[in-house]
Protein backbone atom coordinates (compact mmCIF):
# COMPACT_ATOMS: atom_id res chain seq x y z
CA UNK A 1 0.00 0.00 0.00
CA UNK A 2 1.32 3.66 -0.58
CA UNK A 3 0.25 7.05 0.12
CA UNK A 4 0.24 10.42 -1.18
CA UNK A 5 0.26 13.58 0.30
CA UNK A 6 -0.36 16.67 -2.22
CA UNK A 7 -0.62 20.28 -0.98
CA UNK A 8 -3.02 21.72 -3.49
CA UNK A 9 -2.59 25.57 -4.45
CA UNK A 10 -4.96 27.81 -6.50
CA UNK A 11 -8.82 28.49 -6.73
CA UNK A 12 -9.57 25.15 -4.76
CA UNK A 13 -11.64 25.93 -1.90
CA UNK A 14 -15.44 27.11 -2.14
CA UNK A 15 -15.84 25.39 -5.47
CA UNK A 16 -16.56 21.66 -5.13
CA UNK A 17 -12.96 20.66 -5.18
CA UNK A 18 -12.87 18.32 -1.79
CA UNK A 19 -15.99 16.32 -2.95
CA UNK A 20 -14.71 15.73 -6.69
CA UNK A 21 -11.71 14.80 -4.81
CA UNK A 22 -13.15 12.28 -2.40
CA UNK A 23 -15.14 10.99 -5.73
CA UNK A 24 -12.43 10.86 -7.66
CA UNK A 25 -10.51 8.74 -4.72
CA UNK A 26 -13.64 6.46 -4.25
CA UNK A 27 -13.60 5.54 -8.37
CA UNK A 28 -9.94 4.52 -8.51
CA UNK A 29 -10.10 2.44 -5.28
CA UNK A 30 -8.39 4.37 -3.28
CA UNK A 31 -9.22 5.96 0.62
CA UNK A 32 -8.51 9.92 1.10
CA UNK A 33 -9.80 13.69 0.29
CA UNK A 34 -8.89 16.85 0.72
CA UNK A 35 -8.82 19.25 3.61
CA UNK A 36 -8.78 22.72 3.36
CA UNK A 37 -6.28 24.81 4.91
CA UNK A 38 -5.99 28.14 6.65
CA UNK A 39 -3.73 29.48 3.65
CA UNK A 40 -6.49 28.66 0.74
CA UNK A 41 -4.64 25.43 -0.01
CA UNK A 42 -6.27 21.78 0.03
CA UNK A 43 -3.82 19.25 1.65
CA UNK A 44 -5.25 15.90 -0.26
CA UNK A 45 -4.33 12.56 1.70
CA UNK A 46 -4.83 9.08 0.32
CA UNK A 47 -3.94 5.73 0.55
CA UNK A 48 -3.91 2.46 -2.32
CA UNK A 49 -2.07 1.35 -4.89
CA UNK A 50 0.39 3.04 -6.53
CA UNK A 51 -0.79 3.47 -9.81
CA UNK A 52 -4.01 4.68 -8.60
CA UNK A 53 -2.47 6.85 -6.55
CA UNK A 54 -0.77 8.34 -9.47
CA UNK A 55 -4.00 8.64 -11.90
CA UNK A 56 -5.08 10.32 -8.77
CA UNK A 57 -2.26 12.84 -8.97
CA UNK A 58 -2.47 13.61 -12.67
CA UNK A 59 -6.07 14.04 -12.35
CA UNK A 60 -5.72 16.43 -9.48
CA UNK A 61 -3.08 18.27 -12.73
CA UNK A 62 -5.70 18.29 -15.41
CA UNK A 63 -8.37 20.57 -15.16
CA UNK A 64 -10.00 18.75 -18.71
CA UNK A 65 -10.69 15.80 -15.92
CA UNK A 66 -14.04 17.45 -15.04
CA UNK A 67 -11.57 18.49 -11.47
CA UNK A 68 -13.52 21.87 -10.33
CA UNK A 69 -11.59 25.04 -9.45
CA UNK A 70 -8.25 26.18 -10.35
CA UNK A 71 -5.14 24.36 -9.52
CA UNK A 72 -1.57 26.50 -9.95
CA UNK A 73 0.54 24.75 -8.04
CA UNK A 74 0.73 21.01 -6.36
CA UNK A 75 3.83 19.97 -4.04
CA UNK A 76 3.08 15.97 -3.72
CA UNK A 77 5.28 13.26 -2.16
CA UNK A 78 4.35 9.51 -3.18
CA UNK A 79 5.75 6.87 -0.32
CA UNK A 80 5.28 4.14 -0.61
Amino acid sequence: MAELRAVVSGVVQGVGFRWWTARRCEQLGLRGGGVDEADGTVLVRATGAADALQQLLADLRDGTAGRPGTVDDIVSRLTG
